[in-house]
């Protein structure tokens, strides 16, 4: 038993020394978007924000209207009321009703085979007139200049797709240990550092914040490829490598914030639709990943017991220590306080804590509660795209997509 423990503290910190090379990769790969070229083009082009909100009247106001305050020339911002059952559409028809750039739509009945919010999303960016779409979430905050230096940096770089990192506004301890280790599962699990590289596997969209090409988006088919996936931000980003899209990833969390949730509690019950989807859906999965990853990122404090391997105590706390501060590293990238990582191992079990809670959850339900309605995971699992780890799998077979015209 003792050789086994040795064996299982070795392993977990090799994983945490890579790990902490990996944190080094994409604080070097993601650059931030204040830093980047971003020289005004000859002609800015129409730029449309769709905002869909469901049950979002107290957020919506004040987030919408920092985005309108931006100084960009040429915006329409269409906001899709997505059957919420507060006052998100009396919030959506006033702020129209003051500004001529802002079109509500209001949905009222979801058609069969679609996610809400994903239903939302095609039904503002068909509305769209804009050159560039930007799909936000209704309670996401910028600072004036962000979306014309956002599309800036987008023509410069000739990009299709480009994905903004935001600051995310949280509050207590618990959620601030719980929302580390999900900083670290989307950095690994995404591989943040290839992202733009086209010929890696590796994605990302951000619901905060993803500006694409409308040509592009259009090409795509728009949503339709992903109208039954949960994790629709990031699978955005997916249908745009699959077709061989210019990706783009920028960080700026001065430039953009989100409130992640208002309480640790609920954080937990919104993370249920992505963990048990990543999951396949099936608490099994959900069960074997938090194990797992306990194992690999908690492994290593066995080594503190006695083993037969000499200075393994000193690797661990070594290790430990390493993995600490390559944390902090990360999280004062991310936008918060260094001292975050010293919650970092916590944070593995609230993490892991949080995908079995999912998994049986899910699983009792037969399927994942969104937006008030209830999908079945039999409806769910043909149309899911976005995998566990799916940024380290097999490519799938890229769609050619015309040249863009020019």
């Amino acid at each position: 038993m003792r050789i086994l423990f040795a064996g299982v503290a070795l392993a977990s910190c090799g994983y945490w020394l890579l790990v902490v090379v990996r944190f080094a990769q994409v604080r070097r790969a993601v650059k931030r978007l204040a830093d980047l070229p971003a020289p005004a083009p000859a002609r800015w082009p129409r730029l449309t924000l769709v905002v869909p909100a469901c049950n979002e009247e107290a957020a919506l106001g004040p987030a919408l209207r920092s985005r309108l305050t931006d100084d960009y020339p040429d915006l329409e911002v269409i906001v899709v009321d997505d059957r919420s059952t507060d006052g998100t559409g009396r919030v959506a028809d006033a702020i129209a009703a003051e500004d001529p750039r802002v079109r509500a739509v209001h949905v009222t009945e979801l058609p069969p085979g679609w996610l809400g919010k994903l239903n939302a999303l095609e039904l503002g960016g068909r509305a769209a007139t804009g050159e560039w779409l930007l799909f936000s979430d209704a309670d996401v905050h910028v600072e004036p200049g962000t979306l014309r230096r956002a599309v800036a940096v987008a023509e410069a770089r000739d990009l299709d797709l480009l994905a903004v990192l935001p600051r995310v506004v949280h509050r207590g301890l618990l959620l601030t240990a719980l929302l580390s280790g999900v900083i670290r599962s989307i950095a690994l699990q995404f591989r943040l550092w290839e992202v733009e590289d086209p010929r890696s596997r590796a994605y990302l969209g951000i619901g905060a914040f993803n500006l694409v090409r409308r040509s592009t988006w259009q090409r795509a088919g728009g949503f339709d490829w992903l109208r039954l996936e949960p994790v629709d931000d990031a699978g955005l980003g997916l249908l745009f490598k699959r077709i061989g899209a210019r990706c783009g990833l920028a960080a700026a969390q001065d430039l953009v914030e989100v409130e992640w949730y208002p309480s640790f509690w609920t954080a937990v019950v919104g993370a249920e639709r992505a963990a048990f989807s990543l999951c396949d859906h099936r608490a099994s999965v959900a069960f074997g990943a938090a194990a797992f990853s306990l194992v690999t990122e908690l492994g290593l404090f066995l080594g503190l017991l006695p083993t037969p391997v000499p200075g393994l105590r000193a690797l661990v706390i070594a290790t430990a220590a390493l993995a600490t501060a390559g944390s902090a590293a990360l999280d004062v990238w991310a936008g918060a306080p260094a001292a975050t990582a010293l919650l970092l191992f916590p944070g593995a079990v609230l993490s892991a804590a949080m995908v079995v809670r999912a998994g049986i959850v899910g699983a009792m339900r037969g399927g994942i509660v969104w937006r008030g309605t209830l999908y079945r995971s039999s409806e769910l699992r043909p149309g899911r795209r976005v995998r566990l780890f799916g940024a380290w799998q097999t490519p799938l077979p890229r769609v050619a997509a015309p040249p863009r015209a020019g």
